[in-house]
């Protein structure tokens, strides 16, 4: 049983990763133009007039808030879009009722996101090295947060494709909640430069903790405690991970 569940991992994942690839353009291409779009705009001309933050020049805060920002983007729009595609065209219902656990169903779906979360932080990170010099402070830290942020924002992705019902929803988390959480996160600002009371307001940002402890492993610079932004990763991944299995193993949103 053990072969036929990863045989069935494998194939998840495999059609995951050749769904993405097959239209790179469209899925690898644009964040890497995003990715110069901000430089230029946010670090070079804006970058200028700001000067140093957090003992660094902006461009080099900036940077490790904006890669994971287009991670989080790619790992969530992955699976959403993956997802919604196979139960709206009633593909889901031949994977539902095989004799493999949901648990690897929900791995395949989320390891092709993760993959696409790694391949844009990949090519973003390039991107940004002809801007700034990139240095790892602690690179456990920096692979660690890019996994746990993809699985994460994996799962979220996979949970709106289950409640969703037309491409238009879709659409809603992703402008609705995700962006303004993205811009909020301190992807170019330090929470530092905030009163203490909109300080306290911005811990309750779930992306604050996954920019935080990423700029840290690049920069060795953090406003919030190393240790807390993990466990707060960690629970949420656990915690998405099991609404996602609940909701799949009651057929919640997939059955008409």
């Amino acid at each position: 049983m053990k072969a036929l569940y990863a045989t069935a991992f494998k194939s998840i994942l495999t059609k995951e990763i050749n769904r993405f690839t097959r239209i790179w353009i469209q899925t690898l291409v644009p964040p890497a133009i995003s990715m110069t779009l901000y430089f230029l705009i946010f670090g070079n001309l804006v970058g200028k007039r700001i000067g140093e933050m957090g003992g660094v020049s902006y461009m080099e805060f900036i940077a490790p808030g904006l890669i994971m920002m287009l991670v989080i983007t790619a790992s969530y729009s992955n699976v959403a879009s993956s997802f919604f595609s196979a139960k709206f065209q009633r593909n889901l219902e031949e994977l539902i009722v095989a004799p493999v656990p949901h648990y690897v169903m929900i791995a395949g779906y989320v390891g092709g996101g993760v993959v696409r979360g790694l391949c844009v932080g990949s090519i973003v990170t390039l991107v940004a090295m002809f801007f700034v010099d990139i240095s790892l402070h602690h690179v456990g830290l920096v692979i660690l947060t890019v996994l746990l942020t993809s699985i994460l924002f994996s799962l979220g992705g996979l949970i709106n494709a289950i409640f969703a019902n037309s491409y238009d929803d879709i659409s809603i988390v992703p402008t609705f909640v995700l962006t303004p959480l993205t811009y909020l996160g301190g992807v170019f600002y330090s929470l530092s430069l905030l009163p203490d009371f909109w300080q306290g307001v911005s811990q309750l940002n779930p992306v604050v903790y996954m920019i935080n402890v990423f700029r840290y492993g690049f920069l060795g610079y953090a406003d919030i405690s190393v240790p807390l932004s993990v466990a707060v990763m960690l629970g949420f991944c656990v915690g998405l991970w099991a609404l996602a299995y609940y909701l799949i193993s009651r057929g919640i949103g997939l059955r008409s």
